[in-house]
């Protein structure tokens, strides 16, 4: 993405006098992008021109219909100042509002527009810089269209969410702080062992298969391909996608794909549904996690608990939900691509997976 976006920069470093339409022209010139009215689209963006010459970036950039088009890929905006350009990445995840003409924004009646200060300049202490920009997408890409779109009817028209906050009772909460004993007495189990087998055997069996859907470019569709073909059923986007009875209690196991040739940051599980879970005598959940190297035509998988020492340095709560009748979901961030090298072994930190658990009860 980098010479296509910082063209627009080059050129108005050498022409500081031009305008937005002519800073426009040029990069349409030497890009040749697809236009779908004010947006332009080329092979790995599409981009918004628009105009700050003074004060902040208050302009209105797009209606949220005309972004649903471009939510799939990264979607950048050009801001043209006097004497330089910004880009900033306006994907759904990175809008906090709609502000202009949003009276009757609903799920099912998308209306509105946003403007430049609707689009966050920080995410999760990442600034919104093209450097950035990889790593912003990745955050993007693990949600879908439809669950920033009720965010952003709840933030725009300041509706409180539908309370799903999970209250567990003292009891409940002294099984979720024994969690990291039972998990870590499970992975020495037989059950663990051949749940591990069965899925190991599986993921062979449909190699092939496997490869050809991580070339998929929609994150969401990869991943619903590859775990369908791992549990021959339909995602129904719960907690767990296949469960595996244990002694007193059941193993939950969510399958999750990191293409190891690429930027990711899965969703990982909605907080309360975990907690609620965890609040269960003798329950385990469990990743899956099926690495792909599309170009070596390579596969491998590993199952870990969520509170593998690993997994939880790279989990984080993802703060757009968090604090609106729910703890917020969480992504696993960061290189947990480790936890599928041969020689990596699982380990689980009783004390700090406690601490963990008592955070995310905390939120």
């Amino acid at each position: 993405m980098g010479n296509h976006v910082y063209n627009s920069l080059n050129f108005k470093a050498e022409h500081l006098d031009a305008d937005k339409s002519a800073v426009q022209n040029a990069w349409v010139k030497w890009a040749s992008p697809a236009r779908m009215r004010s947006v332009f689209v080329v092979d790995s963006f599409a981009i918004r021109f628009s105009e700050a010459m003074t004060g902040a970036f208050s302009n209105t950039v797009l209606s949220l219909s005309a972004l649903a088009k471009h939510d799939a890929r990264p979607f950048v905006v050009a801001v043209l100042h006097r004497f330089t350009v910004d880009f900033l990445l306006a994907n759904s995840t990175f809008l906090r509002k709609i502000s202009h003409s949003s009276q009757m924004l609903r799920v099912d009646n998308v209306k509105g527009s946003f403007n430049g200060t609707d689009i966050v300049t920080v995410y999760r202490g990442i600034p919104n810089k093209p450097e950035h920009f990889d790593e912003l997408f990745a955050h993007h890409s693990a949600f879908e269209w439809k669950e920033n779109l009720e965010r952003l009817v709840e933030s725009t028209n300041d509706i409180g969410a539908r309370n799903t906050r999970f209250q567990p009772s003292s009891t409940e909460l002294e099984t979720i702080l024994g969690a990291p004993h039972r998990f870590t007495e499970a992975i020495d189990s037989e059950e663990y062992a051949m749940a591990e087998r069965c899925l190991s055997a599986r993921l062979d069996a449909e190699r092939t298969q496997i490869l050809a859907a991580s070339r998929i470019d929609n994150v969401n569709q990869r991943g619903n391909k590859i775990e369908h073909l791992i549990t021959g059923k339909e995602n129904t986007h719960g907690l767990g996608d296949i469960v595996f009875p244990m002694i007193g209690g059941n193993l939950v196991i969510d399958i999750k794909t990191k293409l190891l040739d690429r930027v990711s940051a899965p969703k990982a599980y909605n907080v309360d549904k975990m907690l609620k879970l965890l609040a269960q005598p003798d329950s385990v959940l469990a990743f899956f996690i099926i690495g792909v190297d599309v170009s070596g035509e390579r596969v491998s998988g590993r199952l870990l608990t969520v509170l593998d020492d690993a997994l939880r340095k790279s989990t984080v709560v993802q703060h757009h939900w968090a604090g609106r009748g729910s703890r917020g979901v969480t992504q696993l961030s960061g290189n947990f691509g480790q936890t599928l090298s041969p020689t990596y072994q699982s380990t689980i930190n009783i004390e700090d997976a406690q601490s963990f658990l008592q955070r995310l009860i905390e939120i």
